[in-house]
């Protein structure tokens, strides 16, 4: 998997969300990821990080080994 593919489909899948996505070890198996969205709003972070391993379908793919998440509302961007 590619970062402007999985920056695609967390953006497309959240309603307003602008995502970050870098490869951390060039292999395009292992992620970084940083992700501003609305939905994120009343989720606690377990949540938000299960949100996006179901977009990302990670556990139901070998596409994707790693993932390093940091998820954040706008509020919370904003105090970053």
């Amino acid at each position: 998997m590619e970062p402007d593919e999985i920056k695609s489909l967390l953006e497309q899948g959240l309603e307003g969300a602008r995502a970050e996505v870098s490869d951390m070890t060039g292999g395009g198996d292992h992620f970084e990821v940083t992700i501003v969205a609305p939905a994120f709003e009343g989720l606690s972070l377990v949540e938000r990080h299960q949100l996006v391993y179901r977009l990302l379908n990670v556990g139901g793919s070998e596409a994707i080994h790693a993932l390093s998440l940091k998820t954040y509302t706008a509020e919370e961007w904003a105090r970053v």
